[in-house]
């Protein structure tokens, strides 16, 4: 049974905030040389104190250090991360409303940046999964169908682009590969035309499909047959369903995983569901983002979230197989 990691140090709690501007710009300051990790830009916030709530601790924080109240602010991802000589429990929220203006009241510079322009080395290693987290968006969908119904196929994906999906996987799993790369060829120019990543689920030869697609999709099986980090692939992601499967994501190092089936799904009907309870706790045990996949609705991506979830994936609430 897999078991993280547990370090001989004392845990310490940080909560710490993704704080955005009208431009969708995320907020970060420089710590101090001296300072453990010093000279690298970070996420404001700083440890939680006895008797307080993570909402309380985030706000005192901010107050200290930039002057600004949060008044609106959503669970993120949070973070286990081990540097040797301490141990951090981070949790991570996104702040998209507050009053005040930001300025680094203990003399920390400031500078305002746009998830893609993070560059992750400038950063301490346990904030790196949180640029992930914010690069990716909170809306998945695996497209149903086999794309043999062309303009119905692409009517359909249209409808689930209008719907605010932010990520798609192209799953047509009946077709020939060159029948698959027309198809592909076709939905190209839709989701990029919305900044929407298109993401292939036939790892075969994987560096190939970096020149025709934003990254490459595993099955379980697939996950747990790989040796190393697939490189020169894009955006990398997997199917899970157990903590064996996301622990093998996560030292991968892959970019997310498909946690499933948290609900019941009449997709898989003897397929024993989650719940929120042990998705929690599963997904609390890794490093990575994981999107919440089986029964989701389109009202569940509060609940997802608040259970630790990037976001929720699916089939139907997005593609519309039902209507």
């Amino acid at each position: 049974m897999f078991r993280p990691q547990v370090s001989p140090h004392t845990m310490i709690h940080v909560v710490a905030a993704a704080i955005f501007d009208s431009g969708a710009r995320v907020l970060v300051t420089r710590r101090v040389d001296h300072l453990h990790q010093g000279g690298l830009w970070e996420f404001p916030g700083g440890k939680c104190e006895p008797g307080e709530s993570n909402q309380q601790a985030l706000a005192r924080e901010l107050k200290e250090e930039l002057g600004i109240v949060p008044l609106e602010c959503d669970p993120l991802i949070r973070v286990r991360h081990d540097y040797g000589d301490r141990n951090l429990l981070l949790e991570f929220f996104r702040v998209t409303r507050y009053q005040g203006e930001a300025s680094g009241l203990e003399g920390q510079p400031l500078k305002w940046l746009l998830p893609e322009e993070m560059e992750p080395g400038g950063f301490p290693a346990a904030d790196r999964p949180v640029i992930t987290a914010l690069q990716l968006p909170s809306r998945y969908l695996i497209t149903g169908g086999d794309g043999d119904r062309l303009e119905d196929f692409l009517q359909r994906l249209d409808r689930a682009l209008d719907r605010g999906v932010g990520i798609v996987q192209l799953r047509a799993h009946g077709l020939t590969d060159i029948d698959y790369r027309e198809l592909l060829s076709a939905c190209l120019p839709r989701c990029h035309g919305r900044g929407v990543k298109l993401i292939v689920n036939r790892p075969e030869r994987v560096a190939d499909w970096r020149q025709e697609a934003d990254g490459v999709h595993f099955t379980a099986r697939q996950l747990m047959a790989l040796t190393h980090h697939p490189s020169g692939a894009g955006l990398l992601g997997a199917s899970c369903h157990n903590p064996e499967e996301l622990a093998r994501a996560a030292e991968l190092e892959l970019d997310y995983a498909l946690l499933s089936p948290v609900e019941a799904t009449g997709s898989h009907p003897h397929a024993q569901a989650l719940g929120w309870f042990r998705f929690t706790e599963w997904v609390d045990r890794v490093n990575i983002p994981v999107y919440a996949l089986g029964g989701m609705q389109s009202d569940s991506l509060r609940q997802a979230k608040l259970a630790g979830a990037q976001g929720i994936a699916g089939i139907s609430t997005f593609w519309g197989l039902n209507r």
